[in-house]
């Protein structure tokens, strides 16, 4: 069990810090590779769709059923799993479109039209765009937590999958911090600090939940977790993909994350 904790604290930490990737290579570029941003996001989604319909959401079926009975069971599954589509949409839509990190957004998007050294709005956009991301990585950080808790294997692929995701997240507070203040630290600190609430998540997660996580809870965790993944993919990730692709690379992507999250799966059986 405490080598299942440190792990799982671990890959929500790795999870949520590849903000700070993300705003590392923002200041190694003045361009965007689209063909590798399609390619990775639509992977991504690839991830996150096949392990949460085919592998999270039976999971919290079986668990569910085993507690509660076929009829409860099915029900409280589906439940749980629009709960956690509810969930990640409601915070959706408190926050503003131009800091919603559900709108991805290229370095050159946040290029500044003029030459000027300071441009408040823009470091009011990444300052925002920093919050919007600590609120959205909350959630995530307990999906990532209490997945690995409960099977490693699935901790791994989740967090990898949050983790791909997560870079342009970063990319999106690092760039205007950075064009409004010309402080490559400063801008680099707002990212990383944007994905510390993915950690925070866990940890909220192991003193509140930890205590009532029986079979049910952990199938009501479940469910909301696939609910949250694939929503996550078809409201962020595919639009982006598609967004920024070329010839139809945002779908093998997508095909390869589900074959690689298939193999990897059937490895680890």
């Amino acid at each position: 069990m405490t080598e299942n904790l440190l792990l799982a604290f671990g890959l929500t930490l790795f999870a949520g810090l590849a903000t700070g990737i993300g705003s590392v290579l923002a200041f190694f570029t003045s361009h965007t590779n689209t063909k590798f941003l399609s390619v990775t996001l639509g992977f991504s989604a690839g991830v996150m769709i096949y392990v949460s319909m085919i592998e999270i959401f039976v999971k919290a079926k079986n668990a569910l059923i085993h507690s509660m009975g076929t009829v409860p069971g099915n029900w409280m599954t589906v439940g749980g799993f629009f709960a956690g589509m509810l969930l990640i949409a409601g915070i959706d839509k408190f926050i503003p479109k131009q800091t919603n990190p559900h709108e991805l957004r290229t370095v050159e998007d946040m290029s500044p039209v003029s030459g000027t050294a300071k441009q408040p709005d823009l470091l009011k956009m990444g300052t925002f765009t920093a919050l919007a991301i600590g609120i959205h990585n909350f959630p995530e950080g307990i999906a990532t937590f209490t997945s690995a808790l409960q099977d490693p294997k699935l901790g791994i692929a989740i967090a990898v999958a949050i983790a791909i995701h997560n870079i342009p997240e970063g990319i999106a507070v690092s760039v205007p911090v950075y064009f409004a203040t010309g402080d490559k630290k400063r801008a680099f600190k707002l990212s990383f600090l944007s994905g510390l609430s993915e950690p925070i998540g866990a940890l909220v997660a192991y003193l509140f939940l930890m205590p009532f996580l029986n079979e049910v809870m952990f199938g009501i965790i479940f469910a909301a977790v696939a609910g949250i993944m694939v929503f996550i993919s078809l409201d962020e990730l595919l639009p982006a993909a598609k967004r920024y692709d070329e010839a139809h690379l945002s779908i093998y992507g997508l095909i390869g994350g589900m074959a690689v999250m298939a193999v990897s799966l059937l490895l680890f059986i």
